[in-house]
């Protein structure tokens, strides 16, 4: 009888409450090891992308810069290395004709070398001095391009900067223009070889004698007297080199007035013969010696002149040579008086009375 009276509500209980069933999860737990690889993935893109900014580019910069610079002061050193120690590029007899003609010694090269003993040691130091200014030039202006670079990456404005240093420039130009002046003298005395280490020069104001040094800023003259001169290279106006490329012996002879020309010139032709004609004093010549006639005439004295062109530096040794041997030429051929013990040997012991 009961369960006959609940079945009716048990079947309305069912359509108006229908019984719950499962609903699925709709969040996943993670576990600790997953959210720390999830933490470094995202760090190291940040890094990366932080990374990939100006930090990456100031390091292409420096890298490019350094390589570039690397490779400027390499080549200057090895072409003027080259240059210092004459060295050639490496040949044979099979090598190609446009190498081994590119290769070869220019004629001029060796003149130059054979005329003068110090030429080796002056294109030395010419070239190892202008190689010098050109890594120091490389430094600077490698330098400065890099470190304007590297400011525009960190968003500097570099037009202030230029500007000031143009001002700074020009200030300090005008403060160190003797200094500057000294500098560029000396370069352009290099390059242009107008004397070195090894040359006889006239420097002006008194400093005459053998360089010892060219540097940037002073040349060292050693006088005769052994007087060392620091010349500013600024203050020199004029050089007068003594001994480039060839020089040119002088030597000059006074004989009285009343001498016969004709016989003076006889006996200085024999002189300049005789100078020829040494084994010791022909290796220095570059032609034969002539003499170029009457120069002067005064009251008392006739003056002729000796001259031949020779080797450089090697005047001063024929001029005094050419001039001994024109004294005994002269002496011989009695333009000249003969020294009294000369003259009692030639004439003979006096008679007996």
């Amino acid at each position: 009888m009961i369960p006959s009276l609940l079945a009716p509500r048990t079947a309305a209980w069912a359509s108006v409450s229908p019984a719950p069933t499962p609903e699925p999860s709709s969040t996943h737990t993670e576990s600790p090891v997953e959210d720390a690889l999830e933490g470094a993935a995202d760090a190291g893109t940040a890094f990366w992308d932080w990374f990939a900014g100006w930090p990456l580019h100031v390091l292409i910069i420096l890298a490019i810069g350094l390589v570039l610079l690397a490779l400027l002061r390499r080549v200057i050193g090895h072409v003027t290395e080259r240059i210092a120690t004459g060295a050639g590029t490496t040949t044979t007899e099979e090598s190609p004709a446009w190498r081994r003609y590119l290769s070869r010694t220019p004629f001029v090269e060796n003149a130059i070398a054979m005329a003068t003993p110090l030429a080796s040691q002056r294109r030395a130091q010419r070239a190892r001095t202008v190689g010098s200014v050109l890594r120091s030039t490389a430094n600077i202006v490698v330098g400065t391009i890099m470190a304007l670079m590297i400011l525009q990456e960190f968003e500097v404005n570099v037009g202030p900067l230029v500007a000031s240093a143009g001002v700074v420039g020009i200030a300090l130009g005008f403060g160190a223009q003797s200094l500057v002046k000294d500098f560029i003298s000396g370069v352009f005395l290099l390059v242009e070889d107008q004397f070195g280490v090894g040359d006889v020069v006239d420097l002006g104001s008194g400093a005459t004698g053998t360089v010892e040094e060219v540097q940037l800023r002073v040349t060292q003259v050693r006088a005769f007297d052994g007087t060392l001169w620091y010349v500013r290279n600024g203050e020199i106006l004029r050089a007068g080199n003594m001994t480039q490329q060839w020089s040119r012996a002088v030597a000059e002879v006074r004989v009285p007035v009343d001498a016969d020309v004709d016989t003076v010139r006889a006996a200085l032709g024999r002189a300049a013969d005789a100078v020829q004609a040494d084994p010791e004093l022909s290796p220095l010549l570059l032609e034969a010696p002539s003499v170029r006639g009457i120069d002067a005439v005064n009251d008392i004295t006739i003056t002729f002149t000796l001259h031949a062109q020779t080797r450089p530096g090697d005047q001063w040794e024929v001029s005094r040579e050419m001039r001994r041997l024109a004294q005994a030429e002269l002496r011989r051929a009695g333009v000249l008086a003969l020294p009294p013990d000369v003259e009692a040997a030639a004439i003979g012991p006096a008679p007996e009375v």
